[in-house]
């Protein structure tokens, strides 16, 4: 008989193999603290100078002098006014249309569960163009009424509710759809066996079940909304947090009120989410089996089928309002759109500008680029850091992960107000080695290096949780056998894992892409130079552009608006229901 061979001793190199976990996973750890926690301390800080000019002492007067303030008060309850209506109005509206898109079938579904989408694909802040052009005192509602209305002008604060509501309700309907394909059916089958009716299963069962994912869905709203910077500003409605907070930013060097400002803004933000998801969504449900809802869904025929298609052909339409209006700015002859429903005079030459005319066409360069930088950053760290919160068990997990999700509860506004504090500071501050390499409020400033910065974080948790996804679908045998075979563990993760996870990365690279490309608050208060604009903040510059300004502004809009069309029906084709996991705290 032959000798048993002897094998080597794994224990070594298991222990190796957990210290390097643990040194990329603190690693990544280490860089989010630079990049996330840091800069959102740097703003707290401010808010308690004594001696703002010098950054030095401590004094709580500047935040109670926010509360003492009529006019920064008055902003605040603003903004929760607007946060408050928005969610309430995406939850009534999307909370329904799922229900009918997981329950039922009717005429019309693969069309309608498509269109709900398209909100998405437009920023409100650019809708509000739209909205404008239909609902001010010379637009075309008022054309076709025979009215002089000035709807904005008496309800500006309802009119960013509406543009922002019918945005942002697509995310509520993804979360809420995933929550409900994953419901047991057993469960309603067992309560209609004992004579529960449709609303007593729906508010005793159904809606109890899938609070965890309308809240995660919420949450997002919610925070998006009541730190919304865009809309505000292009509706002209400077009563809110943000807009203070982004008039503040002159002041910024000498004053902690921006500071102050901003750290209230994060505060109650923060403490709401806290104080729902104590009250709403600390209390989940396990599922014994997963629904089977393609061969459960009811057929709705005749009149209860057009009702259905009915419901979501009046919520896609005042969807595609601002859209329309939009589209429709876009190819209008300047000041051919006057007192009538629809333009008198049309052109196709905004598009061309859009492209072509050298502020537009340096924006349109500037973001591609930033687009492009924020998602080789992200694709990178993606699979890292999903790799490592999926394949190890590396101590510290929970934090990395908690901290790749910040950026979704953390207010968009209070991050690019960090970096801007952080661009103050050694070693960016004045006289210092970086100051050329990367700033904001210097006389030559460079924001680039912080706006990479800024989306990479911002968009972070797409990727992180596409990637996760794909990683959990992926028998991590396959892995093992790779490196039992002989190849080294990068090899294994290359030439295995990787192409059969490449769907989930396409998908959460597409999806940073494209919102990169039209991020708001970052863009806005970190690019102060016009060389340096990108495409949302060159919108902003045209829309205050006497002549054709809003005109451009709003053909660069239907160019970003094509750019988001294919990416969510791109993404929404490789992740299917698990889109909505993407926007989730």
């Amino acid at each position: 008989m032959y000798p048993r061979p002897m094998l080597p001793d794994m224990g070594p190199m298991r222990h190796l193999r957990r210290a390097s976990h643990s040194l990329l996973l603190w690693g990544c750890v280490a860089v989010l603290a630079a990049l996330l926690v840091y800069p959102i301390l740097l703003t707290v800080r401010g808010g308690f100078y004594a001696d703002p000019g010098k950054r030095e002492g401590w004094t709580a007067q500047h935040l109670l002098m926010i509360f003492q303030d009529p006019r920064t008060l008055h902003g605040l309850l603003n903004s929760l006014k607007i946060a408050l209506l928005t969610t309430t109005a995406a939850i009534t509206v999307a909370l329904p249309l799922a229900i009918l898109g997981a329950r039922y079938k009717f005429p019309g579904k693969s069309f309608f569960s498509a269109m709900v989408l398209v909100p998405l694909i437009l920023p409100p802040f650019v809708g509000a163009i739209g909205m404008r052009a239909l609902l001010g005192r010379e637009g075309a509602l008022n054309a076709l009424l025979g009215s002089h209305m000035d709807i904005l002008a008496n309800a500006k604060l309802l009119g960013v509710v509406f543009v922002q509501a019918f945005s942002l309700y697509p995310i509520i309907y993804l979360n809420a759809t995933a929550a409900l394909a994953n419901l047991d059916p057993a469960l309603e089958e067992s309560a209609q066996n004992l004579g529960a009716g449709f609303w007593k299963r729906l508010f005793r069962i159904t809606l109890p079940l899938v609070r965890p994912g309308v809240f995660a869905g919420a949450t997002i709203v919610f925070i998006w909304s009541f730190t919304e910077l865009g809309t505000p500003l292009m509706f002209e409605y400077p009563e809110v947090t943000s807009v203070q907070v982004f008039n503040g930013l002159k002041e910024v060097e000498n004053s902690s009120k921006p500071y102050a400002l901003t750290c209230v803004m994060l505060a109650t933000a923060v403490g709401l989410y806290l104080l729902g998801k104590f009250f709403f969504g600390r209390k989940g449900y396990a599922m014994y089996s997963k629904a089977a809802r393609a061969g459960s869904e009811e057929v709705l025929s005749g009149g209860k089928g057009v009702l259905a298609a009915a419901a979501f052909t009046v919520v896609c339409c005042l969807a595609l309002l601002p859209h329309i209006g939009v589209v429709l700015t876009s190819i209008t002859v300047p000041g051919q759109w006057y007192q009538t429903v629809l333009p008198t005079h049309l052109t196709g030459r905004h598009y061309r500008e859009a492209l072509t005319a050298a502020d537009s066409f340096q924006a349109i360069t500037n973001s591609l680029m930033l687009a492009a930088s924020a998602m080789g950053v992200d694709i990178v760290l993606g699979i890292l850091i999903a790799y490592l919160l999926v394949r190890t068990r590396a101590a510290g997990r929970q934090v990395l992960d908690a901290l790749c999700m910040l950026p979704l509860a953390v207010p968009g506004l209070v991050m690019a107000f960090g970096y801007v504090a952080m661009s103050l500071r050694w070693p960016f501050g004045k006289d210092n080695p970086l100051e050329h390499f990367a700033g904001v409020l210097t006389s030559d400033p460079n924001p680039v290096p912080f706006l990479i910065a800024a989306y990479s974080v911002r968009r972070l948790p797409y990727i992180v949780r596409s990637t996760v996804a794909g990683l959990e679908q992926t028998s991590g045998e396959l892995e093992e056998a790779a490196v039992n075979l002989g190849a080294s563990r990068f090899t294994a993760v290359r030439r295995v894992i990787l192409p059969l996870i490449v769907a989930n990365l396409i998908a959460g690279g597409l999806l940073v892409f494209s919102f990169s490309m039209l991020e708001v608050s970052d863009s806005l208060i970190l690019a102060q130079r016009q060389e340096d604009f990108p495409i949302t903040k060159a919108i902003l510059a045209f829309g205050d552009r006497l002549g054709d300004g809003p005109y451009v502004a709003s053909a660069l809009g239907v160019w970003g608006m094509a750019l988001l069309t294919v990416t969510i029906f791109a993404a929404s084709s490789l992740l299917g229901k698990k889109l909505g996991s993407i926007f989730r705290v």
